[in-house]
């Protein structure tokens, strides 16, 4: 009777922090969706903050594109280095340049460049947001006429959404011309041959994919880091979690986004 009379508070116990976690998870993904919908209702609406969206835009783009330059040259050299190898094993070595460009083009190029951007815009973000809502500049805001979520939210997913596609189309580039110094270092391959093979391969519907992704992935890096610093906890310790939390959530999701898109990108090739 002890035995049975002991258990039944912890069961009890376990049962209401499962609800409770339930219930969490729903209250959040309701909050997230009540975020995103406020941002279309905001950012559609006058006034318009171009100067803002420029400003952001120049952080989100110029400040990375030294980092985002040598990402892209190293992953072209190291994946054309790698795949050598397993080519020449089957006498088709010929046939790099087009692998090289169906991998960078149409998987690489827009992945490399949101998860760089995931953790060095998305944690910026983060931080910022939620270092304004730590020290109540947010409230402040609010309290003098000033509309934070327009200004500080809806300017920087906006940036990202702009500036991501076009570091990713540079990032491709990039990479091919690693490739091609690669290619042509161990083989000698012209660049004008390099170039007819590196477009043989690629259809419309790959630079379509590849745009699409990198426009998804770039309001999904704003939203999230938005999200996680515009709602960061009161304290010192916020600031972290929100940084933390914007480029982990953003990692997750841009894989989750990246399967979707390969697999319906498939169903029109």
């Amino acid at each position: 009777m002890d035995t049975v009379n002991s258990t039944a508070p912890a069961e009890r116990k376990k049962r209401t922090s499962l609800r409770k976690r339930v219930s969490d998870f729903f209250i959040t993904l309701y909050n997230i969706n009540k975020f995103i919908l406020r941002f279309f209702r905001e950012a559609f609406r006058p006034p318009f903050e171009f100067k803002e969206i420029m400003r952001q835009c120049y952080e989100v783009g110029v400040r990375s594109f030294t980092l985002i330059t040598l990402t892209g040259f190293i992953v072209g050299v190291i994946f054309t280095k790698q795949s050598r190898p397993s080519l020449l094993q089957f006498g088709a070595s010929s046939w790099l340049p087009s692998l090289v460009s169906i991998a960078i083009m149409r998987a690489l190029a827009p992945l490399v460049t949101a998860l760089i951007a995931a953790g060095k815009v998305g944690s910026s973000i983060g931080a910022e947001l939620g270092s304004m809502r730590v020290s109540e500049q947010i409230d402040a805001m609010e309290v003098s006429g000033t509309n934070p979520f327009k200004f500080l939210v809806c300017t920087r997913v906006i940036a990202t959404t702009l500036a991501i596609p076009i570091l990713a189309t540079y990032t491709g580039f990039i990479g091919l011309v690693g490739g091609f110094l690669n290619v042509y270092a161990n083989e000698g391959t012209s660049y004008t041959t390099y170039i007819e093979q590196v477009f043989e391969p690629l259809t419309f519907i790959d630079f379509i994919a590849s745009l699409a992704k990198a426009i998804v992935f770039g309001f999904t890096i704003g939203i999230v880091g938005c999200y996680q610093g515009y709602n960061a906890s009161k304290g010192t310790e916020g600031v972290g979690k929100a940084a933390n939390g914007a480029v982990v959530t953003a990692m997750f999701l841009i894989f989750i986004e990246e399967i979707i898109i390969v697999q319906i990108a498939g169903w029109f090739r």
